[in-house]
Parts: C-alpha cells; sequence; structure tokens
C-alpha cells in the first residue's frame, strides 16, 4: 500500500484559527450539538484526517467541518469527495455509508475553469491599506498581519490577532497574476469608528516575485458615497504554526 498523503491543508487552517486538535475536536462536537446533530469528533479524528489516514469526513462531520471553519468541505484539503450517506442504526448518519458514484462532474453549464496557480501563497502576510477620514481631514494608514491560507484558486485571508484593533478579513480568488475577492472590516468598540462595520471589494496583482500584492479596495463612505484607495499584502513568513501566529499577534511597526 501507498503511504498516505497527509492533509496539509486541513491542517494549515486548523492552525489559521488559533486551534489545538483538541480544541478544533471540541468546536466540530459544538458545532453538531447547535445544528441538532451531534457527532463523537475526538483528537484521534482529527489526526486521522490530517495524516491523510482517513481521506474523507462522513457526512455528520463534513457539516461540521464547514460550519467551524465557515470553508466548503471541497475546500479542506482531503483527497476524495465526501460519500453519501444510507442512514442505519441509530440515525445520527455516521454509519453504513455507501460511496457515491465515482467520476468527474462537468462544471455547471459547461464554464471551462483555469487551473490554479503554481505558486503557494499560504503564510503571514503584513496588509497595508490607505483611506481619508472626512471627519479628520487626513489620510490613514492601516496596518494588519494576517494569515492567508490558500485552497486552490481561492484564499482566505484572516487577521491575527493582537496586530490591531480592528478583525479585518478578505475571501479572494486567483485568476493568473489578478487577484479579486471582497473585504470586511469590524472596529473596536473603542475606536474612533466605535464599533462600526465596513466592507467592500478590492483587486490585486501579484508581482513576478510572488511576494507582493497591490491594487485598490473600493467600499461606500458615510455620506454613501464610494470610496477607494491603495491596499498591498507583503510577504513575511511561509509558517502558519501556532507558534509563528503567536510571533505576529502584535502591532507591526
Amino acid at each position: 500500500m501507498s503511504p498516505s498523503t497527509p492533509n496539509s491543508t486541513l491542517r494549515a487552517v486548523r492552525m489559521g484559527l488559533l486551534m489545538s486538535q483538541d480544541d478544533f475536536a471540541r468546536a466540530l462536537r459544538g458545532a453538531g450539538e447547535r445544528a441538532g446533530a451531534p457527532n463523537d469528533a475526538n483528537k484521534r479524528l482529527v489526526q486521522r484526517w490530517e495524516s491523510g489516514a482517513t481521506a474523507a469526513p462522513r457526512p455528520i462531520y463534513a457539516r461540521a467541518l464547514e460550519t467551524v471553519t465557515g470553508l466548503p468541505i471541497e475546500s479542506l484539503g482531503f483527497a476524495i469527495p465526501v460519500p453519501e450517506a444510507r442512514v442505519s442504526g441509530d440515525g445520527k448518519g455516521g454509519h453504513d455509508l455507501e460511496s457515491a458514484q465515482n467520476g468527474a462532474s462537468a462544471p455547471a453549464g459547461g464554464r471551462i475553469t483555469r487551473p490554479a496557480p503554481q505558486g503557494n501563497y499560504s503564510g503571514v502576510w503584513l496588509s497595508r491599506y490607505e483611506y481619508y477620514s472626512s471627519g479628520r481631514e487626513r489620510t490613514f494608514t492601516q496596518l494588519h498581519y494576517v494569515v492567508v491560507l490558500q485552497h486552490g484558486s481561492r484564499l482566505t485571508v484572516r487577521s491575527i490577532p493582537g496586530s490591531a484593533d480592528s478583525q479585518l478579513s478578505m475571501d479572494l480568488t486567483i485568476d493568473g497574476n489578478v487577484i479579486t475577492g471582497t473585504w470586511v472590516e469590524q472596529t473596536a468598540q473603542a475606536s474612533y469608528y466605535r464599533g462600526a462595520r465596513y466592507h467592500g471589494a478590492i483587486q490585486m496583482l501579484i508581482e513576478p516575485t510572488g511576494r507582493r500584492m497591490a491594487g485598490k479596495w473600493v467600499g461606500f463612505g458615510k455620506e454613501m458615497d464610494v470610496n477607494t484607495g491603495p491596499w498591498e499584502v507583503i510577504f513575511q513568513d511561509a509558517s502558519t504554526n501556532k507558534a509563528t501566529l503567536a510571533k505576529y499577534g502584535k502591532i507591526p511597526e
């Protein structure tokens, strides 16, 4: 038998959430309870997923994984499709599973999709954008250390706690050297913006070095006008382990 291929994507997502394997299993159980579909997730199960010993989760765990990570199961690095469930026994959906038919399905409408980029942009990056404050009549620069996780042609970006007094997230898609997506920022209650939530769109270009992304953001202002400004994301560290994320849990200089 060939050795199992580790699921490094799931591991990176878990570590990006700053969770140990025990924490992750506990969160999965909690998600199942809240959804009315209890599961028996434990540290050993998480280890088997991440090592590749278990190639795909059962449907009851797949739903919990999507809830905890905020990502579709297809983006979590499992080697084979999640099987369809034929429920028997105690009705939990975790027993006597029959796999769905093998074979690739064509994209909806026959749309041709471009292959995923060759580079891997997962790691810690420094996010820097500029905005004009009409109330203070000044231009400000906002910095965050962020963890970037790549899943094929998709990037999820989340600010590292402690690197700013606001929480930043981006959901992006790569097409060649072009990155397009959305951003959301939740400001702190004690800040000038008093807990306001802002959101908008973003488009950037990846430099040939793969170590800098630069472009523009677009978003609405207080007067319902459309604002824009420069945004760049600069590579810092390829690691996403807990120690590295803790290292960057500070205000950028």
